[in-house]
């Protein structure tokens, strides 16, 4: 029987070649997205199911699962992808953008993953995939809100791993770096409706040459679908999977004092203009 996945924000990017990846597998997949025309091309193109599905919505997101486990009898593999990036600095961030960054990011993950726990603890088995970011591991100024998520979906992964493990359920964390998607232009709109507080203009000029930076260093979305489906089929997934070169050296930045990455970005901001 082909076990069966399903994957969040699907839409475009990585979750869309995460599809196109498992499918390739031979699993069912289920590819959800907010709006199911989105994923007219990809069903066609990889004869996938698909459900609408907003991860701000605790009831659609216990209806799907539940659908999912009903219609196929198994749910092997959640993969939590959706997710977007709240940029600015702190100060100029409005309390109820955070609560969006929080409402998606990290609520949206429990949403679906205590939907999906009872179908797999019945079967003794299941993977949960959670997409966090080296901005999981290592915060940047400017980031605060999209870092804080992805800190809070990390320390999730971490506790969720040690509970569910002697019920058969495997936990594993994918972290990319840059990623060559419309990623980062979404999350710099998110700058356009920010309380400018005038304060912060080297953090804003900080924010023009990272990504200039970041599109050097992109990987393909194709790349971390890889990584993802690597930890799907894994019988033993591993913890953590940073994505590529600047995955990998994203996050062991972590490891840096913590006077030396101040000191760092501290450098870094005083020459932007």
């Amino acid at each position: 029987m082909e076990k069966v996945a399903l994957v969040t924000g699907c839409s475009s990017g990585v979750g869309a070649a995460t599809v196109r990846s498992l499918a390739d597998e031979e699993w069912t997949v289920v590819a959800t997205a907010r709006d199911t025309d989105d994923l007219a091309d990809l069903a066609d193109e990889t004869d996938c199911e698909t459900a609408e599905l907003d991860v701000t919505k605790p009831a659609q997101c216990r209806n799907v699962v539940d659908d999912v486990a009903d219609e196929h009898g198994r749910l092997d593999c959640l993969v939590n992808n959706a997710g977007f990036a709240q940029l600015g600095p702190l100060e100029d961030v409005q309390p109820r953008k955070l609560h969006r960054q929080f409402d998606v990011n990290v609520y949206g993950p429990h949403r679906l993953i205590r939907a999906a726990l009872p179908h797999m603890r019945e079967r003794e088995d299941g993977t949960i995939v959670n997409v966090s970011s080296v901005s999981g591991r290592v915060a940047t100024p400017g980031m605060g809100a999209y870092n804080g998520s992805k800190f809070a979906l990390e320390g999730i992964s971490d506790a969720l791993r040690n509970e569910v493990a002697e019920y058969g359920v495997d936990v594993a964390v994918v972290e990319p770096g840059p990623v060559d998607t419309g990623f980062q232009d979404r999350a710099e709109a998110e700058l356009d409706d920010l309380d400018h507080s005038g304060a912060y203009e080297r953090v804003y000029s900080w924010f023009e040459d990272a990504s200039a930076v970041n599109g050097i260093g992109a990987v393909p979305p194709e790349r971390v679908a890889e990584v993802i489906v690597e930890a799907a089929v894994s019988p033993n997934p591993a913890a953590r999977y940073p994505v590529a070169q600047a995955g990998r050296v994203g996050v062991l930045a972590r490891f840096l004092p913590d006077t030396l990455l101040d000191a760092g970005y501290r450098a870094l901001l005083k020459f932007m203009t």
